[in-house]
Formats: structure tokens, C-alpha cells, sequence
């Protein structure tokens, strides 16, 4: 094993990593923006049914991803077999998800069994990757932390693009319906492919860290960075779920949701490598305080938007990505160096990471989509006025007080001088 202070060679690593990182990307964000619209349209799932059956799997999480980081901690040669089970659960999980055959006559068993596949998959993959930050890196300073930071999260962004865009993608190409059985048979074979392609990064000796534990957590500052995380989360999380559902019904422009995601998570990419310049000159702080207002900017303007406005929501996707792209970049990376600065073995406390990361969007989906549907909305139908209020209040208002609420908790992070 390597040392925490010892450089390792790093040609070829960076760009694997995006590789593999672009792979897990698929079942995050993009999976929660299709997965309401596909359940209640194509499967026939009521939003309530759906909110309460992805907060029930969040609740395997609660045990599961602790244990998956305690596993990789335990078994540091296992790099390349965890990686591949990742890969592969999601080269299986995304066909069958999408395939229709999932149908609530067969009872919701077996959806729920898929959804534990890939998410799991998704949580054994993110867990690997982020707690093995310290191997993968090329030194273990705050610099080359987040510099790797950068390429992961830029590979993420191009694997939410790719799967954001690809059901409207193929529906162009001739796809049946709305093109959500061949995005699925297409991101299977994608999680092959990459993973297959990634494979040499797992081979890298591991730097070990100490044993962890939830006092060293917190004398570290990453406990605080941790409840950041999770707050700063949520308003990503009710927007992800939601989006179809305010563009298509509350802005009216159905059609222009696919582009407007693509547009949306292009801006975060372009943002990754400034906010990573912008976070090595001046710190991770104070690039969040440029970035968040950038975010909360976007909110409000959302809360005003109606119905064909096109042109100025395409605006708030543009800065709304920028902020994203800050917030998935600098965030990880200063718990990463939390970690490695207190030298914690990082799989164990990334796997609490990943968890709060997945509660947040867990909790969105259960909050958001059952008041909805108490409040009259209904996918794709006439709303009433009433309705359209509380999806835009849920959209743009809820987010936009979280939001509000993370930047406190920026403002209230020690002082840091300029990364180096």
C-alpha cells in the first residue's frame, strides 16, 4: 500500500476516472428525473405510491451504504471486483427498469427489487470512487484533491447530459413510445462498455488511512461539511424530481424539457474547470459564496416564470448548471480533504456521504410528489390554477428557502486561505 504522503504516477488515470464516474452518473440525478414521469405514465404508479416506495429503499440505504464502506475499507485489493459489481448491476438493472414489464398488475415487488439493484449498484460505484480519492489522486495536498475533483465531476456531468438528453435522442431516431426502452437497453450496454474501459484505474496500490470513527468525524470538520452536503442537496433534489413536470405542465413547452436539461448540465460541466481554478486560487469557501447566490438567483427568477417562457428559463438553466457545477465539485472535495488531512480510512465516511446525498432525493420524492397530488396535479392533464401554484411553489419556493439555509452554513465554515 502507498503512503498518504507518497506520489503516485497518474498518466492515463484522470480520464478513466471520468469514464467511470459518467457510468454512475446515469443512476443519480438522471434516473429521479425519468423515473416519475415513466412510473406514472407508462407504468401507471400514482406519484404518492412512488414518493413512499423510494423513501422505503432509502431506509436499506440507512444500513447498507455505512456497511459498503466498511467493506471496501476492509478489503483494499477488492478495488476491481467492487467496481466491476458496480457496472454490472447497473448493466442489468437499467433493461429491465425500462423494459415496461415492471407493471403494478404483478404488484410492486418487483420494481422495488430493481430499484434496490441499481441503486445499490449506483451506491457501491459512488463510494468506491470518492473514498478512494487519496489512490486515485496523483498526491494527497488539497491541490491534486481538487484537481481530481474536477475531472470526476466533469465525467459525472457527461453522463447526466448523455442520459438526460437520450429518451428524446431516440424517439428522434425512430424509439418507440417515449423512447425509455431502448434509453434503457443503451445505458446498460454504456455501463458495460465504460466499466470495462475504466478497469485499470482499481489496479492502483491503495493509500490507507486510520480506522474511522464519528469523533474523529467531527474533530476533522467534515461532520459539519457532512449536514452541509445534505442541506445543500435537497433544493438539487426537488428540482431533479420536478423538472419534467414544471416545464412540460407549468411552462407549457412540452418537447423543450429534453433540450433545456441538456443545456442545464452543459453549463455545469463548462463551470467545472472555473469553480476548480476559482476553489485552488481562493478556497473552497469562497467559491460556494460566489456560486450559491448564482443558484438562489435562479430560483427566484423561476418562481415568476408562466407559461412559454422559453427564452428567460433558458437563462436560469444556465446559471442554475454554473451553480451546480460548484457545488458538485468543491463540496466533495473539501470533505475529501477533511478526510485525508485527519488521515480517516474515506470509504467508511463516503459511504455516509452517499447516503445523505440519496436521502435528499429520497425525501424530495416523498414530500414533493404526494402533495401534488393531494393538491390536484396531475401529469400531463389540465391543471387547475391551484394545481400549477403548488408545483411552482414546490419547484422554485422550497428550493430557493433551502438554498438560503445552505449559504448560512457556508458563511458559518472557518475561515480558509488560498488553496495551493
Amino acid at each position: 500500500m502507498a503512503t498518504a504522503d507518497q506520489p503516485v504516477s497518474n498518466k492515463g488515470v484522470y480520464p478513466r476516472v471520468s469514464l467511470y464516474a459518467g457510468m454512475l452518473a446515469a443512476a443519480g440525478l438522471p434516473l429521479y428525473i425519468h423515473l416519475p414521469r415513466f412510473a406514472s405514465v407508462e407504468l401507471g404508479i400514482s406519484l404518492a405510491t412512488l414518493g413512499g416506495l423510494l423513501l422505503a429503499i432509502r431506509v436499506i440505504d440507512l444500513v447498507q451504504d455505512p456497511a459498503i464502506g466498511w467493506l471496501i475499507d476492509r478489503f483494499p485489493n477488492a478495488q476491481l471486483l467492487f467496481a466491476v459489481l458496480a457496472g454490472g448491476g447497473l448493466a442489468i438493472g437499467f433493461p429491465v427498469l425500462f423494459s415496461g414489464a415492471l407493471v403494478p398488475s404483478s404488484g410492486l415487488m418487483p420494481l422495488a427489487a430493481v430499484l434496490v439493484l441499481l441503486f445499490s449498484a449506483y451506491s457501491l460505484g459512488m463510494i468506491l470512487l470518492y473514498g478512494r480519492s487519496a489512490t486515485l489522486a496523483s498526491a494527497q495536498t488539497p491541490a491534486a484533491l481538487m484537481q481530481l475533483a474536477g475531472w470526476r465531476e466533469a465525467g459525472m456531468l457527461a453522463g447526466v447530459v448523455l442520459a438526460a438528453m437520450l429518451p428524446t435522442a431516440l424517439v428522434g431516431l425512430g424509439a418507440s413510445g417515449q423512447g425509455y426502452g431502448a434509453f434503457g437497453i443503451a445505458m446498460g450496454l454504456c455501463a458495460f462498455g465504460l466499466c470495462l474501459l475504466s478497469a485499470p484505474i482499481w489496479r492502483r496500490p491503495v493509500v490507507a488511512g486510520e480506522r474511522f470513527s464519528l469523533a474523529a468525524l467531527k474533530q476533522s470538520g467534515a461532520a459539519r461539511l457532512l449536514f452541509l452536503a445534505l442541506v445543500n442537496s435537497l433544493p438539487v433534489a426537488i428540482t431533479s424530481t420536478l423538472f419534467l413536470f414544471f416545464v412540460e405542465d407549468r411552462l407549457a413547452l412540452p418537447g423543450a424539457a429534453g433540450p433545456l436539461l441538456v443545456l442545464f448540465f452543459l453549463s455545469a460541466g463548462v463551470s467545472v474547470p472555473v469553480w476548480t481554478r476559482v476553489a485552488r486560487r481562493f478556497g473552497g469557501r469562497r467559491a460556494l459564496l460566489i456560486a450559491m447566490p448564482l443558484a438562489i438567483c435562479g430560483f427566484v427568477g423561476a418562481a415568476f416564470m408562466g407559461p412559454g417562457n422559453l427564452a428567460a428559463f433558458a437563462i436560469i438553466c444556465l446559471a442554475s448548471g454554473a451553480a451546480l457545477g460548484a457545488d458538485m465539485v468543491i463540496l466533495p472535495a473539501l470533505f475529501s480533504v477533511s478526510l485525508t488531512q485527519a488521515r480517516l480510512s474515506a470509504s467508511l465516511a463516503f459511504g455516509v456521504w452517499s447516503f445523505a446525498g440519496k436521502l435528499a432525493l429520497a425525501l424530495a420524492a416523498f414530500v414533493t410528489l404526494p402533495l401534488l397530488q393531494i393538491s390536484g396535479f396531475v401529469p400531463g392533464a389540465a391543471n387547475t390554477s391551484e394545481a400549477l401554484l403548488a408545483l411552482n411553489v414546490a419547484y422554485a419556493v422550497v428550493p430557493c428557502v433551502l438554498k438560503l439555509f445552505a449559504l448560512a452554513l457556508v458563511l458559518a465554515l472557518p475561515s480558509e486561505g488560498a488553496e495551493s
